[in-house]
């Protein structure tokens, strides 16, 4: 038996699945491929940069904030521009909303195609320092047809009509989730080849987990339906008590909660009335994802999915994961009248 690593000469790579996806659609134009093939690039770009960052002394503020007041890293500006760049030359796109840009982009009109798409190019970012994982989330919308040059009104859209969601996390290994619409599936990076290869095919989450997720030290701003729902997740009389977990980047927490079920939870608080995350590039994609997977995703009172943005960085409550725990959660809201 040789000792010499065995390479699969047939690997599903995530160029290749997105392709044969492609061909399950007669009217597809293949742009939809090219966009994604884009969005590969900069992720690829972003893991290399993030697996060096401190050689590269790209860590560190930038000396800027963004739109939301926050300190901007080195990498979210790198992170960013390889997303705006890649997107624009993929000649795909028509309008792009991002986490560390005020308005919306518009794409010149020479390279523009017929995709609009949200992203946070690096989530938890506020990790980078203490090398917790992090990374990058986007929705993928179409513009109707029509003649009208594009504008930040015709993003403005349900998360129902997403094409096409995903999210890449930088953790231990660098890992795509992404969906279409028919199922989730997980592509990890293979550095040596420097794809993105198929390994975890229809991911589904488990009907009830056994985990929570949410940051404990805001209990005292918290409503009492959330306040009772923690309590009993710790109380033997309601059963096993569930595991703590929770590391503050959304990706890391949502895809733990994808592989293991249970539930995530980004409360509104006294502070934050209208909760903190952002609606159209990490609640939207992320509840998109988790309903493919079989789970919920709502804001306490409505589903995620059926909530029509006003503004492009609003602020939305966010309770996502396995259907019995997110449903147990909306009953004890409901019981409290919040």
């Amino acid at each position: 038996m040789s000792n010499q690593q065995v390479m699969d000469s047939d690997c599903m790579t995530l160029t290749r699945f997105v392709l044969a996806e492609q061909k399950k659609v007669p009217t597809a134009t293949g742009e939809l491929t090219q966009l994604l093939n884009s969005i590969q690039t900069a992720v690829k770009a972003i893991s290399s940069a993030v697996r060096k960052a401190g050689i590269a002394n790209l860590y560190g503020i930038a000396g800027s904030t963004n739109v939301q007041g926050e300190e901007v890293k080195k990498l979210d500006v790198l992170s960013n521009e390889l997303f705006v760049n890649m997107l624009k030359s993929s000649f795909t796109t028509c309008l792009l909303v991002s986490e560390e840009d005020e308005k919306a982009i518009v794409v010149e009109t020479e390279r523009q195609g017929k995709y609009m798409v949200c992203f946070d190019p690096l989530d938890g970012s506020s990790n980078i320092d203490c090398l917790a994982s992090i990374g990058s989330i986007f929705a993928i919308y179409k513009k109707a047809d029509g003649a009208s040059p594009p504008s930040t009104k015709d993003v403005l859209k349900a998360g129902s009509e997403v094409v096409a969601a995903g999210y890449c996390l930088y953790g231990s290994a660098t890992m795509m989730v992404l969906s279409f619409g028919q199922g989730v599936n997980g592509f990890m990076l293979d550095p040596a080849i420097g794809e993105f290869v198929l390994t975890e095919r229809n991911m589904r989450v488990p009907e009830k987990g056994k985990i929570y997720s949410i940051n404990e030290g805001y209990t005292y701003l918290w409503d009492e339906a959330i306040k009772e729902y923690v309590r009993q997740k710790k109380d033997p009389a309601y059963g096993k008590p569930y595991g703590a977990r929770y590391v503050g980047s959304m990706v890391a927490d949502v895809h733990r909660t994808l592989k293991y079920g249970g539930i995530f939870m980004y409360p509104a608080t006294k502070d934050a009335p209208k909760g903190k995350l952002r609606l159209m590039y990490e609640a939207i994609p992320m509840s998109y994802l988790m309903e493919q997977a079989g789970g919920m995703a709502s804001n306490g009172s409505k589903r995620i999915l059926d909530i029509v943005p006003e503004q492009i960085h609003q602020r939305t409550p966010v309770f996502l994961g396995s259907k019995n725990d997110v449903e147990d959660l909306l009953a004890l809201i409901k019981k409290h009248g919040n």
